[in-house]
């Protein structure tokens, strides 16, 4: 049995820490999830700021964990932003894992934003409330996120951020190749 503390309430990135963890070893997940500040804007319009985002969250779990869940909890925190690249306005996330002392930080793959979605987030707006104007959904961040919209379900909220993860667990799997974690 793992434990795993989630630096979030939502039911999307607990369902994703949760399947990453079962996939990755092999065993039973008890989710414990955690509303906990993130440090940064509740729409992150950078990479650097959401990078920071996902750290800040762990951090603040790991600080209230006692002695014993630091040694043998995991911690996941999971930071959805968006930022204007090269090839165009993009929504991704970064995940932050820690286990035991040791840390990895991933970031998912961008999916663009149409112009006018970026603009509305621009303008001080969240992601998930614009989605669900020009979707006409309800809650949509708690469900596929502007991912399933956009990609007309073929990819997820959920399954980007399982993703993240499992790449990011990367790490624990093959400790003796990234320096003995």
């Amino acid at each position: 049995m793992i434990y795993c503390v989630v630096g979030s309430e939502n039911p999307v990135k607990i369902n994703a820490a949760r399947h990453a963890l079962e996939r990755t070893r092999n065993e039973t997940v008890t989710i414990i999830p955690r509303s906990v500040p993130s440090g940064v804007a509740d729409q992150p319009m950078t990479e650097k700021e959401t990078r920071q985002g996902a750290i800040n969250r762990v951090q603040a779990c790991v600080d209230v964990a006692s002695e014993q869940e630091r040694k043998t909890y995991w911690f996941i925190a999971i930071e959805g932003g968006v930022d204007d690249f090269s090839d165009g306005p993009a929504t991704f996330a970064y995940v932050a894992i820690y286990h035991n002392g040791f840390w990895a930080v991933n970031r998912s793959a961008n999916l663009p934003l149409p112009g006018i979605i970026f603009d509305a987030l621009q303008a001080g707006r969240e992601l998930g409330d614009v989605m669900d104007e020009v979707f006409e959904t309800d809650n949509i961040k708690q469900k596929g996120g502007a991912i399933s919209l956009l990609t007309n379900d073929l990819a997820t909220r959920q399954s980007v951020y399982e993703l993240a993860l499992i790449l990011g667990l990367a790490k624990f799997n093959h400790p003796e190749l990234y320096g003995g974690i």
